[in-house]
């Protein structure tokens, strides 16, 4: 049921009998399908995509790459799931490339995600370099445009 993934994906807040509807199934059908896909972990959570900013709530958030030296029979799985149990860590990727792992970071002000970084995140045995990076400025995020304010973006033309 792909279809299904997707229209929750984009509108979790969608009705079962919307959905029944659009995908030409009965409220039944759909409700038992979301609860195979919720039982299955395919769906994992249902969320709001806030734009914090406009509410007036200033979180700052980091990305930090991190580069580890892979343990013996676990290699950087137990490292990750060391980060990933902090409430500051948002998101953790295992990557390819030039860093191990990318790890998303929220806090209040710069000074407590440095803070985070230098006392927390560099200090776990295993961890041997860190880089971070700030966002300064969101423009689109998990496919929604955030500040959508259409403005004319034409050239002023004067005779």
């Amino acid at each position: 049921m792909r279809e299904l993934l997707e229209i929750l994906e984009r509108n979790s807040r969608i009705s079962t009998g919307e959905l029944a509807s659009m995908l030409k199934k009965s409220e039944y059908e759909i409700e038992n399908e979301i609860s195979r896909l919720e039982r299955e972990k395919i769906i994992l959570s249902y969320g709001a995509l806030i734009n914090w900013e406009k509410f007036g709530d200033d979180k700052i958030t980091a990305v930090i790459e991190v580069n580890l030296t892979p343990q013996r029979e676990v290699g950087f799985d137990s490292i990750a799931e060391r980060i990933y149990r902090y409430d500051e860590v948002r998101t953790v990727y295992l990557m390819s490339g030039n860093f191990d792992l990318l790890v998303i970071i929220e806090g209040s002000s710069l000074k407590e995600i440095s803070n985070f970084v230098a006392t927390r995140l560099s200090t776990i045995e295993g961890v041997t370099q860190t880089r971070s990076h700030f966002m300064l400025k969101p423009f689109k995020k998990d496919g929604v445009i955030l500040d959508n304010e259409e403005q004319d973006r034409r050239l002023v033309v004067t005779p």
